[in-house]
């Protein structure tokens, strides 16, 4: 009797099994042949870069594909951002698939045919814009993803939901007066995971450093919460060759970026997470024989839990006020500055559901357990929302030496284009395989 009970789940089981087979299948022959369009689009990302919350040519190209799939499209989502929705042809779950679009002000050293030439004004200087972090490719993946999806639309099991986000390097200077946010935080402000409700959501980007035809993940705190500081040390000005008459601010910040090095090596309890204290900018004075009135120092924070967060803020905050007030001195502190990012934090349980998908899609040999990494992604605040898993896609050219690989963020950052189908076919599989264990 048990065995005549366990055969109709039997036969559901292999019948689901063949199913999601045949669907991998179909999405791995569909990612194959559109590859050269998903080059094609990159590539023209790339030439013609913009910077966050200027990106009105490419959401309008973003925009246009989207509509002639069939989707409805929403436009002018935090200032640029491009939003489709494909709801299939069953019900189930909504899940959110993002890329970013936003360039750097930074001129492009790479010899390619289509490299960037465009110049805008930054920070009051002329500057180069190039795609410098592989957003380009983010935006050609996701919306290879979103043509092989909508043909598909009949058989899936929910709703689609691509986001197409400005500004996830962070706003302009001049627009942090006026209230701006990071693109993921104003997109999610704005209710983009909200009607419908995102159930669960993905994201990759591209590594300059992995081999192309590689995916890395991590369970857990992948990328570190940020907050930017700003500390100003007040002191008293004096003639340089008078320094007893002067509360000298100089040596006090001095003091106190030695003093916050004990942070990290003295506070936290660093086998259990890392963190970074760095000060990167300090600006006082003007001339070698005058002691300057104050001194300003920018820096940042990194930390993988809430608690270590606080604990190294409040320790920051202790020591630079302890520190200025044994000299004479006065600070004032900003903790955040001008921007804050949770940890991009990937759902365990979520990860270890879509793994099979992922080795399936790549070979188990090409999915690779990745350790943390202290840069900061503004995807997390969708994972604030609902449970989300961020992929690293590889795209250092095979046999590449890591080590040699240009770094993110720089004029000879290059991206090999051979690990975008990948891309394609893990957003792919990752979404209907969600959606059938949600149906």
């Amino acid at each position: 009797m048990k065995k005549l009970l366990l055969l109709p789940f039997s036969l559901f089981a292999i019948q689901a099994f063949a199913q999601t087979n045949a669907s991998k299948i179909l999405i791995a022959k569909k990612a194959d042949a559109i590859e050269g369009k998903v080059i094609a689009w990159r590539r023209d990302f790339h030439e013609h870069p913009e910077l966050g919350n200027h990106e009105v040519r490419t959401a309008a190209i973003i925009a246009k594909h989207l509509q002639s799939l069939g989707l409805e499209v929403k436009t002018g989502i935090a200032t640029t951002g491009v939003v489709g929705i494909l709801k299939g042809g069953k019900p189930g779950p909504v899940v959110a698939l993002r890329a970013d679009m936003d360039g750097l002000p930074v001129t492009e050293r790479v010899n390619l045919p289509f490299a960037s030439k465009v110049k805008t004004m930054y920070n009051g200087a002329e500057v180069g814009v190039m795609h410098a972090c592989g957003h380009d490719s983010h935006m050609a993946i996701l919306m290879g993803v979103a043509e092989i999806l909508s043909g598909m639309k009949a058989d899936l099991h929910g709703t689609v939901k691509f986001i197409f986000q400005p500004a996830e390097e962070g706003v302009l200077p001049a627009e942090l007066v006026n209230g701006k946010k990071s693109g993921a935080e104003q997109m999610v402000a704005e209710g983009v995971m909200e009607n419908p409700k995102v159930n669960a959501v993905f994201g990759l980007h591209i590594q300059s450093y992995q081999p192309a035809g590689t995916i890395t993940y991590r369970p857990g705190g992948d990328m570190a919460a940020v907050n930017d500081m700003q500390i100003i040390v007040k002191g008293r000005s004096a003639h340089g060759a008078y320094p007893w008459s002067s509360v000298d601010p100089v040596v006090t910040s001095a003091q106190i970026i030695n003093n916050l090095q004990t942070v990290v090596s003295r506070n936290l309890h660093i086998t259990d997470n890392p963190a970074v204290v760095t000060v990167g900018a300090i600006n006082g004075g003007n001339r070698s024989n005058i002691i300057p009135e104050t001194v300003t120092m920018l820096g940042t924070i990194r930390t993988f839990s809430p608690a270590d967060e606080k604990m190294i803020i409040e320790r920051v905050k202790t020591i630079a006020t302890k520190t200025a007030e044994a000299n004479g001195a006065t600070v004032e502190l900003k903790i955040p500055y001008s921007n804050h990012y949770p940890v991009t934090y990937n759902n365990p349980e979520l990860v270890a559901k879509m793994l099979p998908a992922l080795q399936a899609t790549a070979g188990k040999e090409n999915i690779i357990l990745r350790q943390a990494e202290t840069g900061a992604e503004d995807f997390s605040f969708y994972q604030e929302k609902a449970p989300g898993i961020f992929l690293h896609l590889g795209g250092l050219p095979k046999g590449g030496d890591p080590t040699k690989a240009p770094a993110h963020h720089t004029p000879d950052f290059f991206i090999d284009e051979s690990g975008f189908t990948l891309g394609v076919k893990a957003l792919c599989n990752l979404t209907l395989d969600y959606m059938n264990t949600k149906k």
